[in-house]
């Protein structure tokens, strides 16, 4: 996948959405850039699915998101998947995201200690 290194977790594109400066901070320190991003269908659903979601917010996480890479879910990245929810007690969207960064060779980036811990 050209010039894509990082795969966003959905809590860092809420952070990086609400301008949450730890997250911020992170992205600017590490010089990341969103056309070096791609984010998992998951995320996606987990962003848009919000019940109080607003039209404003719906189209301001829409717009993030058209800067980055959508990365679907593929049966090499449901295989997986499989495999990590057999080997670790981790819930099925974090499992998918963990899958989809490892399929495709990208850094994850989360906030959940649990998915950064897996390698």
């Amino acid at each position: 996948m050209s010039g894509i290194k990082y795969l966003l977790d959905t809590n860092i594109i809420i952070g990086f959405y609400q301008h949450h400066p730890a997250i911020l901070e992170v992205l600017q320190a590490r010089q990341i850039r969103t056309h070096e991003c791609a984010y998992s269908s998951i995320t996606r659903m987990e962003l848009l699915s919000y019940p109080a979601i607003t039209a404003r917010e719906t189209q301001a996480i829409e717009t993030l998101l058209v800067r980055m890479t959508y990365l679907a879910i593929t049966s090499d990245i449901e295989d997986k998947t499989i495999e990590i929810r057999r080997n670790q007690q981790i819930k099925l969207p974090d499992s998918i995201i963990a899958a989809t960064a490892q399929h495709h060779q990208l850094e994850l980036l989360t906030l959940d200690k649990k998915l950064a811990d897996m390698r």
